[in-house]
């Protein structure tokens, strides 16, 4: 199988478009791997230790005024940055006790360092050791932990959220996963500190909302550990597509735009000219909606700018995807499900040109996905909500993964949509979106997010990139709109926010 690494002249994943590590996020392993580059080049555990407990400690004199304040400390690198986060609240004034999980000779290395630095008492961790605080810091577990939370640091923590503290996280709050976002026990923090960058637990659900305020704090890490790291997962953000984005050419013509056409439905007809409008407005230099004869009138009345094309019979269909000019395809939205939808994702797969599958049309493979995976030869972008992908691929695990393995198992960019969207790429790369409003939960707005997608490749921009930026630039609209959303609201909305970030290029 041709994978989506190689869809244009050969192209390996070595020729991947660059990315920014400015939005990279480092899986739980990439981290270590840093801190350990790091003091191969020459820092020590300790001073990284002693800058991320500070950066907690100035953080949280940002935010608040002086108050008691109990620190919960774990048994690990974690709480050794806890041990440091008292010392500099303490020193700045604030009424600060601490709590240890375990014992203190069972600390090693740099954790038992900074407790011996600790001036004050080192009390055992439970629930009673809250006592009159205002304010948690939990240093127990980081984004390393694998297990559940349990005994004194459930029960403490658990008192903690019913008296209703403000709990400030090192790292992670102590219970989610770093790599998954999965929680196992955890409650929620007021604020989230974390170094170097996010990792991808601060981001997919439900970490992200058990997080509160995410801060990512410099601790001194050399800048070329990055890339020595090599990320492959990233958040979302303009920085990463931005300058791929297709530019209007002053001897530009439409045809130079790109030409979309959407296999359109009947009798549910509004996805596809949601679709449609959305893939225009986006940049598309012609969209057409192939439709069946019976249903011109539907669609001719409500579009203008729009083309429809009438499909006497079945046949008709194939023949139109003849045209060369038409330079991206879009099936699946109110398309129904069955053979005649199946049929036409694998005519537009066939001419190996960029092809979106979204809906209908992902559903119309669930007896035999495999077909689906062979015939992907060319760009491809498949757009599933987690019903839709539990019908063509494993849908167990966590959502990073999955998304992954499915890119991987079809060579086609997956889009696994939600308000943690997954952006997979068959050679590995991920990118999460983190700025989708919960109003996009509305129906109609998976297809105008489908036609995104289309409009942007059919003006020839690289399918993983175009498939991130549409993610983006979705979510972004449904922000600038507010509540009372609907998803006929998001096309004409698509302007403005390419407006907005043109102004203010990332």
């Amino acid at each position: 199988m041709v994978h989506a690494a190689q869809w244009r002249n050969g192209r390996s994943a070595a020729d991947a478009p660059a990315v920014n590590l400015a939005t990279a996020l480092l899986d739980v392993r990439r981290m270590d791997e840093a801190d350990r580059l790091s003091v191969a080049g020459g820092m020590t555990i300790v001073e990284l230790m002693e800058n991320a407990g500070q950066s907690v400690a100035r953080e949280i004199g940002r935010r608040w005024s002086l108050r008691p304040v109990v620190v919960l400390c774990g048994p690990g690198n974690n709480g050794g940055d806890g041990f440091v986060t008292a010392r500099h609240l303490a020193k700045a004034g604030w009424p600060v006790r601490v709590a240890l999980f375990g014992s203190r000779e069972d600390l090693k290395g740099a954790a038992r360092l900074n407790a011996d630095r600790w001036p004050g008492s080192i009390e055992a961790l439970h629930k009673d050791a809250l006592g009159t605080a205002e304010m948690v810091v939990d240093a127990l577990f980081g984004a390393g932990l694998s297990r559940a939370l349990q005994g004194s640091a459930l029960e403490t923590l658990g008192a903690a959220a019913a008296r209703k503290l403000p709990i400030v996280s090192i790292d992670v709050p102590s219970g989610v996963m770093g790599d998954t976002g999965a929680s196992a026990g955890a409650v929620a923090a007021a604020l989230t500190v974390t170094f170097l960058r996010k990792k991808p637990g601060h981001l997919l659900l439900p970490g992200r909302e058990l997080c509160g305020e995410i801060m990512v704090a410099d601790i001194g890490t050399p800048p070329a550990v990055l890339a020595r790291v090599a990320p492959n997962s990233f958040e979302n953000d303009p920085r990463l597509w931005f300058g791929d984005l297709p530019k209007l050419r002053p001897d530009g013509n439409k045809y130079g735009r790109g030409h979309a056409l959407i296999s359109g439905g009947y009798p549910m007809t509004g996805a596809a000219r949601l679709a449609a409008r959305a893939a225009a407005r986006i940049g598309a230099g012609l969209t057409t909606i192939a439709v069946p004869e019976i249903a011109l009138p539907i669609y001719a009345s409500a579009l203008t700018s729009i083309m429809v094309a009438p499909l006497a019979t079945n046949a008709d269909f194939p023949a139109l995807l003849d045209d060369l000019r038409i330079s991206a395809f879009l099936v699946g939205p109110g398309a129904g499900v069955g053979e005649q939808t199946r049929a036409r994702a694998l005519a537009m797969l066939a001419t190996h040109r960029a092809t979106v599958i979204d809906a209908d049309a992902i559903t119309s493979f669930k007896d035999d996905p495999s077909a689906l995976e062979r015939a992907i030869e060319g760009p491809c972008v498949l757009t599933p909500h987690d019903g839709e992908f539990g019908r063509l691929f494993d849908a167990g695990g966590d959502k990073l993964t999955r998304t992954r393995n499915a890119a991987l198992r079809s060579g086609a960019v997956i889009v696994l949509k939600g308000s943690d969207t997954v952006i997979a790429a068959p050679d590995g790369r991920a990118i999460i979106n983190a700025n989708a409003p919960s109003s996009l939960a509305t129906a109609g707005s998976g297809d105008v997010l489908g036609g995104i997608v289309l409009g942007l490749l059919a003006q020839g921009m690289d399918p993983f990139l175009a498939a991130a930026a549409a993610v983006w630039l979705h979510g972004a609209a449904a922000t600038l709109f507010g509540p009372g959303l609907l998803a006929e609201d998001l096309p004409d909305l698509l302007p403005q926010v390419l407006r907005d970030l043109c102004a203010a290029p990332p």
